[in-house]
């Protein structure tokens, strides 16, 4: 089981590596950690040299740590994540979030490529994510809590910030992209959903469906930091139509849209490098 202990070990290399001190972080879905390229002065390490963080192991997830300015604001970037399905725990998958906390980030936006719900979403579009439903069966709060990160019974009430939330949509539309609030409803995976699953999860109110996100958001909530979440919809499930999805197409969809994400994350970064530091 990760611990505080280890995540101080990982973010002191970090220290040593990078000359670099974000308050902000983003974490790239599926396809989409070529965002990376877009930082100035990047610097850039390997989960596999990062003492405690485990590799990433799925196509689309490079697994590399990079810190640099994207339109002149300091962030992290984190090339990939882990998944439930590759076998880690909750508490695993979470620890990059936990390394991010030690390295003093307070804001953090995670990303995603995500199959479509809503009947009115198309293929590319950004969902801004307004809140989740958690359906892995997994919490990475489970066990003894470690009352240096964060409250024993974080309230989720507000987990993904309103305030960040309501600042991506008006970057998105000085930006000229549309960013459609939503909710996202996180799976275990790796199996794609039936349409018996997806009639279920239109009825219980997602808009969105993917096999990430929901870890980390609890982790950050719990670490006390202001979240904000961006789907990219890369198919849209028609369950009375039901057609074959293969990852090949969702990775090429997902890079497909990844300039426009890239667009409103440079034009939200200006907007917060303005605002000034996170607290």
């Amino acid at each position: 089981m990760p611990t505080r202990a280890q995540a101080i070990e990982a973010a002191e290399a970090v220290r040593r590596r990078f000359s670099i001190r974000p308050d902000t972080a983003i974490v790239t879905g599926t396809g989409l950690g070529g965002i990376a390229a877009a930082l100035e002065g990047a610097e850039a390490a390997d989960f596999r040299e990062i003492p405690h963080l485990p590799p990433a192991t799925v196509e689309g997830h490079a697994g590399r740590l990079a810190a640099g300015r994207l339109a002149g604001l300091a962030v992290f970037v984190l090339q990939g994540r882990l998944h439930l399905y590759e076998g880690y725990s909750a508490r695993q998958v979470a620890f990059p979030v936990r390394l991010l906390q030690e390295l003093g980030v307070r804001r953090l936006v995670l990303t995603n490529a995500a199959g479509g719900l809503n009947p009115a979403l198309s293929p590319g579009d950004l969902l801004g994510i307004a809140d989740h439903i958690n359906l892995t069966g997994e919490n990475p709060l489970v066990g003894p809590n470690e009352e240096a990160w964060g409250p024993r019974f974080p309230d989720m009430a507000f987990a993904w910030d309103p305030e960040l939330g309501r600042l991506a949509r008006e970057c998105g539309r000085r930006a000229g992209i549309e960013l459609r609030p939503g909710v996202y409803a996180g799976l275990r995976g790796p199996a794609l959903e039936t349409p018996a699953e997806v009639r279920w999860l239109r009825a219980i109110g997602a808009d969105a469906v993917g096999f990430s996100t929901v870890q980390e958001a609890i982790a950050a909530v719990h670490g006390g930091m202001r979240l904000c979440g961006v789907s990219v919809i890369t198919n849209v499930h028609d369950p009375d139509r039901p057609r074959r999805s293969t990852m090949a197409e969702i990775l090429a969809a997902a890079r497909e849209a990844e300039p426009r994400l890239l667009r409103l994350l440079a034009a939200l970064a200006r907007r917060l490098r303005d605002d000034g530091p996170a607290d």
